[in-house]
């Protein structure tokens, strides 16, 4: 059962010019359940990718108003974890 839960607390990967930026300092980004604990995010990626995980950082990003023909709106807010892994190690975003 906490796998599954562990499973579900990552969400997915973002790819951003920023984030492409990082992974040369062994960080990724993931947007991660709002309810996300730094502990949770760091064992699920841990089982996921099979890495070391040495910090996890964490912030909200509020959702942006947007109208639709004259009505307002606005998206979700969400959460998004920055991982740094251990030296040596790297997580494999890509398909190949």
């Amino acid at each position: 059962m906490i796998e599954n839960k562990l499973m579900k607390t990552i969400l997915a990967p973002c790819v951003s010019e920023k984030s492409t930026k990082v992974q040369v300092d062994r960080q990724y980004v993931f947007k991660v359940s709002n309810k996300a604990k730094k502990g949770d995010i760091a064992r699920a990626i841990k089982l996921l990718f099979e890495v070391d995980v040495e910090e996890v950082r964490t912030c909200n990003v509020k959702g942006k108003k947007r109208n639709f023909k004259n009505i307002a709106g606005k998206r979700q807010d969400w959460k998004k974890a920055y991982v740094t892994v251990k030296e040596g190690q790297a997580i494999n975003l890509g398909g190949a």
